[in-house]
């Protein structure tokens, strides 16, 4: 199996990383990246071989994976127009459909779309993905494998549902780090060393959500039962209501969804 990587930037380099780990051979793997930097590091981190343009890359691999950026990948896909035969295309830009994608590669229809997370640097990301009616069942099994190597994934039916997916687990991240911030803050406010306020904020957030991913009751029953009435929690979500925190996140997720449709519609035009 040939797979190309359009693209060598960080979450390129993660998935490559991971895939190695999970035993893809990295003389499988390939990568055209313009930047002499980025193709070093790759090489010599993972021992694949990488090309500065497209011209010297297989024009028609197994897989080609598209990991540029979304402005750029309408001239960084013409030199595979017309020419991937029935190869898979996994694209992990953000926000762009697969309309615009299957147009700008000449009508080819194997594509698959992937929302991935920043927790995949670590191998620990969320990965959303959606697929065209013509890709083959081994098409979505081969593009599952490759994204597990960085997470888990979660398979969307509906394309128009992954600029949600974007809004929770795609930018997820930045709300959970506002989270921390917030937490270290106020541990700071309170006397904490800038250190103890930093290992209360991430390891009570770590110890949270493992908690929430071991057990099979909702978030909102664990929250009371944490909560006695009258108790220190209780006064702390009491202020946070009355501070709107949870509609604040539900509204901030729903603008999030919102831009992510904007900017499809702006990315795909051409």
């Amino acid at each position: 199996m040939k797979i190309v990587f359009l693209g060598g930037g960080n979450m390129a380099n993660a998935l490559i990383g991971g895939m190695v780990k999970q035993g893809f051979a990295a003389d499988e793997i390939e990568v055209i990246d313009l930047g002499a930097e980025a193709r070093s590091k790759l090489s010599e981190s993972y021992g694949v071989r990488c090309h500065a343009s497209a011209d010297t890359a297989p024009r028609a691999p197994d897989i080609l994976v598209l990991a540029v950026k979304p402005q750029q990948m309408k001239e960084a896909v013409a030199p595979f127009a017309g020419q991937l035969g029935q190869a898979l295309v996994i694209s992990i830009a953000a926000g762009l459909d697969m309309t615009a994608l299957s147009r700008w590669l000449g009508g080819h229809r194997q594509i698959v779309r992937c929302m991935p997370n920043t927790p995949a640097l670590i191998g620990a990301g969320i990965t959303g993905l959606c697929a065209l009616p013509e890709v083959s069942a081994e098409q979505r099994a081969a593009a599952d494998r490759v994204l597990k190597a960085v997470g888990t994934t979660v398979w969307i039916e509906d394309e128009a549902k992954i600029d949600g997916v974007t809004a929770i687990s795609g930018s997820g991240p930045a709300y959970v780090f506002l989270f921390i911030e917030a937490l270290q803050q106020a541990a700071a406010d309170l006397g904490l060393t800038p250190e103890q306020g930093r290992q209360l904020a991430i390891e009570t957030v770590q110890g949270a959500a493992a908690l929430a991913a071991q057990s099979t009751e909702p978030a909102s029953v664990l929250r009371e039962r944490v909560t006695s009435k009258g108790g220190t929690t209780a006064a702390a979500l009491q202020v946070m209501a009355e501070r709107g925190v949870k509609e604040g996140i539900v509204a901030g997720c729903l603008a999030a969804e919102a831009r992510g449709r904007e900017l499809g519609k702006i990315l795909g035009a051409s």
